[in-house]
């Protein structure tokens, strides 16, 4: 094996290493963030100012909470309601909850209780 195919055998190796990392950054989207406080019925909402397609969700926790359910409008108008009523610890996630397709988020409503003051809480999509 001589220099030039070694050197060039290495390039294509981290091309391919490059392209892979970014498609996997590309795997999931922030829709938004909130934070849920001590106790409440209301939801907290995030509003997307621009409509965002995925085809499923998911939940991650930036604090210890109890996360009930989310309320997803998509831009049609149409809801859609995902029951999930389970604990999450800090920086821990909630399984993917997907649509029937991709659909166009427009706005995310978050219902559950922090275990102490207040808790962030972050949704992302999925993106394909």
């Amino acid at each position: 094996m001589n220099m030039k195919s070694f050197v060039a055998g290495l390039m294509m190796a981290a091309s391919m290493l490059a392209v892979s990392n970014v498609a996997m950054a590309d795997e999931q989207i922030t829709l938004g963030r909130t934070i849920l406080l001590g106790s409440g019925d209301h939801g907290a909402v995030i509003p997307l100012l621009v409509c965002r397609k995925t085809d499923a969700i998911r939940v991650k926790a930036e604090r210890n909470l109890h996360l009930e359910k989310i309320k997803v409008t998509f831009n049609n108008g149409q809801t859609k309601t995902i029951h999930f009523y389970r604990d999450l610890k800090k920086n821990q996630h909630t399984d993917w909850r997907g649509f029937a397709y991709r659909r166009c988020v427009k706005k995310l409503e978050v219902f559950g209780n922090s275990d102490g003051s207040k808790a962030g809480v972050k949704v992302l999509g999925r993106k394909k």
